[in-house]
C-alpha cells in the first residue's frame, strides 16, 4: 500500500490536505480514501471500491467522455469567479450554507458564478443538509434569483423526510447525496418522492458495480460525484458514468481541480467540460506524488487493519 498526502488549492470541507491509500492488485491501482472522523463500519464499503478497481472489475463503457461540473467552494465573490473561468465547465457546483458565513456571501458567490458562467450556462447548489425545512424554502427563492436560476438543489436538508417536504413546497429540483450514500436504507429517497436527482458517489456506495444497481432500482436521473479523491480515485467515478445507460446531468467529477498535487502524471482534468474515459492508474509511481509523514502511514496502516479485521480478513495478500 502507499498513503498519499495531497494538498488542497483551496480549503474544502474543512480540509487542507486529502489522505488516503493506493492499493495494488492485478489490474493496476485502487484508491481508499474514507475521511478521516469515518469509523471502520462507514469505511468498509470505500475499500470494497478500491479493491474492485485494483482488480479491473469495471463494466464496459457506453461512452467515451463525460461532461463536468466545475466545483466552487464557499469562497469569495471574486474567487469563485476566478474559480470558474479556469475550470472551463459550463456547468457550476456552488457550495452554501458553510457554518459561520453570512446569508449574503452566498448570494454574492452565485452571483459571481452566473457572470463566469455567462447565461447559457447551469448553476447547482450543495448545502451538505445545512438547513432545516423552513430555511430551505425561506433560502432558496433568494438564491434561485441570485444564481439566474438554478439546475437543481442537492441535498437541501439532513433527512429523507425533509428532503420530501421541501420538494413538494419548491420549483426547484431536489438531489439527494448523503440520503443515499450515508442511509440504511438509500431507496427510501424513491419510496417517499424525496427527490428528482440521485447524487452516487462510487467509493461510499462500494464500488462501480454496486453502483449501477442502485442506479438501475432507484429509477432516477443520477449524477456522479465525487469524493474529493485524487485521480486514481476519481476514475471510478468516471467508469460508473461512463456505464451508465443515460447521463443528463454533467457529473461532480473534476474535482481534482482543488488539489495542488496528485497521485498520477497525467490527472484526470475536464478539457471542454468533459473527462476523457480512460484509466489513469497505469501511470502511478509512489516517487511522483507527495507520500505522508511516518506518522500518517501508520495511521492508515492501522485503520486498514480496524476495516479488515471488521471484515474478519485481517492482514492479507493485498497488503
Amino acid at each position: 500500500m502507499r498513503v498519499f498526502s495531497l494538498p488542497m488549492r483551496t480549503r474544502f470541507r474543512g480540509i487542507t490536505v486529502r489522505e488516503g491509500v493506493l492499493l495494488p492488485g492485478e489490474a493496476g491501482w485502487g484508491e481508499w480514501s474514507p475521511f478521516l472522523e469515518y469509523d471502520p463500519v462507514v469505511a468498509e464499503p470505500w475499500l470494497r471500491c478500491a479493491e474492485e478497481a485494483a482488480a479491473g472489475d469495471w463494466p464496459a463503457p457506453v461512452r467515451t467522455s463525460v461532461p463536468v461540473n466545475v466545483t466552487v467552494p464557499a469562497v469569495d465573490a471574486a474567487r469563485a469567479h476566478a474559480i470558474v473561468v479556469a475550470g472551463g465547465c459550463t456547468t457550476a457546483k456552488v457550495k452554501v450554507a458553510e457554518p459561520g458565513q453570512a446569508p449574503g456571501e452566498d448570494e454574492a458567490r452565485l452571483e459571481a458564478v452566473r457572470d463566469a458562467l455567462g447565461p447559457a450556462g447551469k448553476v447547482r447548489i450543495d448545502v451538505n443538509g445545512g438547513w432545516s425545512v423552513e430555511e430551505a424554502l425561506a433560502r432558496l427563492p433568494v438564491l434561485d434569483r441570485a444564481a439566474g436560476g438554478l439546475e437543481y438543489v442537492e441535498q437541501p436538508c439532513a433527512d429523507v423526510e425533509e428532503l420530501a417536504a421541501v420538494r413538494r413546497a419548491v420549483d426547484v429540483p431536489v438531489a439527494a447525496d448523503e440520503s443515499i450514500r450515508r442511509a440504511a436504507d438509500p431507496y427510501r429517497v424513491r419510496d417517499l418522492e424525496a427527490a428528482d436527482v440521485a447524487v452516487l458517489k462510487v467509493q461510499p456506495l462500494g464500488g462501480v458495480r454496486a453502483c449501477l444497481r442502485i442506479a438501475d432500482d432507484i429509477g432516477l436521473p443520477v449524477v456522479v460525484s465525487s469524493a474529493l479523491e485524487s485521480s486514481v480515485g476519481l476514475a471510478a467515478g468516471v467508469a460508473l458514468a461512463a456505464a451508465l445507460p443515460d447521463l443528463p446531468y454533467a457529473c461532480g467529477l473534476a474535482t481534482a481541480q482543488l488539489l495542488a498535487a496528485d497521485t498520477v502524471r497525467d490527472p484526470l482534468l475536464p478539457v471542454g467540460g468533459a473527462l476523457p474515459v480512460r484509466l489513469p492508474t497505469a501511470a502511478v509511481d509512489p516517487a511522483d506524488f507527495p507520500s505522508a509523514a511516518p506518522d500518517r502511514v501508520a495511521h492508515w496502516q492501522a485503520r486498514l487493519a480496524e476495516v479488515r479485521a471488521l471484515r474478519g480478513l485481517g492482514q492479507d495478500h493485498r497488503s
